[in-house]
């Protein structure tokens, strides 16, 4: 049953609105995937607070202006088209869907929009092969840490020198 004229204009406002709140937006091609298929990844995003919803592309062109993000190419918004929005990570609901599309060897992604910028599909890919902000974040903090370690290591090592210099100089007097 078609959708009366109310129901898109809500659906475009709420579009609008995650559109306008999102940290990172992605086009994929959901073709071939199952329900069930389709209800996982959707669960799995939600965990990460991304949503992957589908939606009419003229629907979501409207929305696209409304929330005054730049223009997609013309190959982004064509065919059946599912909008990855993500909401405080950027990566990690990205990595979650190109694995489910590699996993399931079925759908592709179009394209996408990282701080209101254009992404090709390749760069989306691209972006997924980075490291989460957790790793990124104990990567920094190990980088930092490391020479710590390092200092506390030679400031103990001339203690234990002096304390084995002192045993020698204990067992050379004939102590015990």
């Amino acid at each position: 049953m078609p959708k009366t004229r109310a129901q898109k204009e809500d659906t475009v406002k709420t579009l609008t609105d995650q559109l306008s709140r999102a940290k990172s937006v992605v086009f994929a091609n959901y073709q071939g995937l199952t329900m069930s298929q389709l209800s996982v990844l959707r669960s799995e995003l939600r965990t990460q607070n991304a949503t992957f919803n589908i939606t009419k592309n003229n629907l979501l062109k409207i929305a696209l202006k409304g929330a005054h993000l730049p223009e997609t190419d013309a190959g982004s918004i064509t065919g059946p088209i599912a909008t990855l929005l993500t909401f405080e990570d950027e990566i990690t609901p990205i990595k979650a869907l190109t694995k489910a599309i590699k996993d399931n060897g079925i759908g592709e992604i179009k394209g996408g929009l990282l701080d209101g910028e254009f992404m090709t599909a390749s760069k989306v890919v691209q972006l997924s092969t980075l490291p989460s902000k957790d790793q990124l974040r104990a990567q920094v903090v190990g980088a930092l840490g490391s020479p710590l370690y390092g200092i506390v290591g030679v400031l103990q090592a001339n203690l234990r020198n002096l304390v084995y210099a002192l045993d020698q100089i204990r067992i050379s007097r004939g102590g015990e």
